[in-house]
């Protein structure tokens, strides 16, 4: 089997870190501004992805838009008091041309960047929206048939799904790109995977981003999958993703394709060639709260698992601090980012950001460090940079009751990571919101008489254990609530 890397991935929400930037230099910031320093700092983190977030042009129609839609102009208002026009840039995902925008410096200010993350042995994550484009892209007007049509009863009958534009070959109704739960995205246009051509003209477009950068992310790939297309549309699709993730991997054989996925699909779109896909099962289930879930969720292949991209917070989703307290906000990173597969963590999360930033938006609020969530991730990130927790054995281990009827220790999760050199390190969590006890049942250790060392290595506390009792009965636990070890065990 061959031998597992567990990458960490920190995503920037492009426009706004440079709209701050800008304000401090005092001049509007491209690439080519941001300062050494600031890659530095995502290398001594310890990451090996930087994803930018929103690089490509957005249009005027896809801008209008977003101003002017009154739910989501609320949600702008909530996360800036003193919203301006100005800020509100619109959505990166309503994409207008697949090529840096202009504001930002341009293909070639990215391509410099790319060289300056590169010499760092940081790689470039990019957004891939293959569902739908902007209605400003050129395609929209030049190739109409690209897209999903409806009839006048259409847009009458189903108007948060369908709109009139106008187009080189005269006026046309098209469908907004939506999945087949919700209604349309209205700053959007559906793309039309049941024409062959369609499938040809944004697998070469794919091909070409891929040139840009090492690595994208592919916002909801589930949609294009023929039966969810069917489900959706009611037309069948071309198969798109093996064919099109091929073709990239010929011209650039170690490209990475991480899926944004729901709905129970992320093994589907694994086996069509990702190397990642989202894991939003874990995320909501630690947000219930409740261990059982999660600790059967980690009973899954290894296979799998590897693959998932695991984390706590992300452009789409509520900020961590904001939804959880800090007690349960350091035992799920714990159990998400001590756990196998790529760990994605969100710009301004180590920080304890609490306010939600729409990628419609170009600007975000001012807000303060939280000293104790950052003392957290410098901590953790300082683990999770050694060897152990990124190319060694992991596996979960069982925990059983400490006394008869004391049924607490089914809060335990419990991992273990094995090292080649005899290394091991135990990391348990009483996810619960009450004190637990438990036996944990260790993995093989070398027999023998003495004692063991558990040394704690995010919480300063050591103890000694004798080897007999660790082998026979198992490690003895009583935790607080939501309290957690990473205890490294040393003869």
């Amino acid at each position: 089997m061959e031998k597992p890397f567990y990458p960490s991935m920190y995503q920037v929400n492009t426009r706004t870190w440079l709209t701050d930037l800008s304000a401090e230099i005092g001049k509007e910031a491209t690439f080519d501004d941001i300062p050494d320093h600031a890659l530095d700092g995502f290398k001594e983190m310890g990451f090996d992805w930087i994803w930018f977030l929103s690089v490509w042009c957005t249009g005027e129609q896809g801008q209008k838009i977003s101003r002017t839609n009154a739910v989501w102009r609320r949600e702008f208002e909530e996360t800036l008091s003193d919203l301006k026009e100005e800020d509100i840039g619109g959505s990166g995902f309503a994409i207008a041309d697949y090529h840096v925008h202009p504001g930002l410096g341009g293909d070639e200010a990215l391509k410099r960047l790319r060289e300056r993350l590169t010499a760092r042995g940081l790689k470039l994550m990019l957004d891939f929206v293959p569902n739908h484009m902007g209605p400003d892209h050129p395609w929209v007007s030049e190739h109409p048939e690209y897209f999903i049509t409806g009839t006048e009863e259409d847009l009458q009958n189903h108007p948060l799904n369908y709109m009139r534009l106008h187009t080189h070959q005269g006026e046309r109704i098209l469908a907004y790109g939506r999945d087949p739960y919700f209604d349309g995205w209205p700053d959007t246009v559906q793309i039309d995977y049941s024409n062959p051509v369609v499938i040809e003209a944004m697998t070469n477009e794919l091909v070409r981003i891929a040139g840009q950068c090492d690595g994208v992310r592919c916002d909801m790939a589930m949609l294009l999958l023929p039966d969810v297309f069917e489900k959706t549309w009611g037309r069948k699709a071309k198969s798109f993703w093996p064919e099109a993730i091929n073709d990239v991997r010929q011209q650039h054989p170690h490209f990475c394709f991480m899926a944004e996925v729901y709905w129970e699909m992320e093994w589907t779109l694994q086996q069509l060639g990702f190397d990642y896909t989202y894991d939003k099962r874990l995320y909501d289930r630690l947000h219930e709260g409740m261990a059982k879930p999660v600790r059967e969720h980690f009973l899954a292949e290894r296979d799998y698992q590897d693959k998932l991209v695991r984390f706590l917070e992300n452009h789409d989703e509520a900020r961590i601090a904001s939804t959880l307290d800090l007690p349960q906000h350091e035992a799920a990173a714990v159990i998400t980012y001590l756990s196998p597969g790529m760990r994605f963590f969100h710009e301004g999360q180590l920080e304890g950001k609490r306010k939600k930033i729409s990628p419609h938006l170009i600007r975000g609020p001012k807000e303060t460090v939280d000293a104790g969530i950052q003392e957290f991730y410098t901590s953790l990130l300082s683990v999770l940079k050694q060897p152990m927790f990124r190319t060694s054995r992991w596996q979960l281990l069982e925990c059983t009751p400490a006394w008869e009827e004391n049924n607490t220790w089914e809060s335990f999760i419990a991992f273990a990571w094995e090292g080649e050199e005899r290394e091991l390190v135990l990391v348990v969590i009483n996810y619960a919101p009450h004190d637990g006890q438990c036996y944990l049942q260790l993995p093989k250790m070398e027999k023998g008489f003495g004692h063991w060392e558990l040394k704690d290595i995010m919480n300063s506390v050591a103890y000694s254990r004798d080897s007999h009792d660790l082998l026979t009965k198992g490690l003895y636990l009583g935790m607080k609530p939501w309290q957690y070890h990473v205890f490294k065990v040393t003869r």
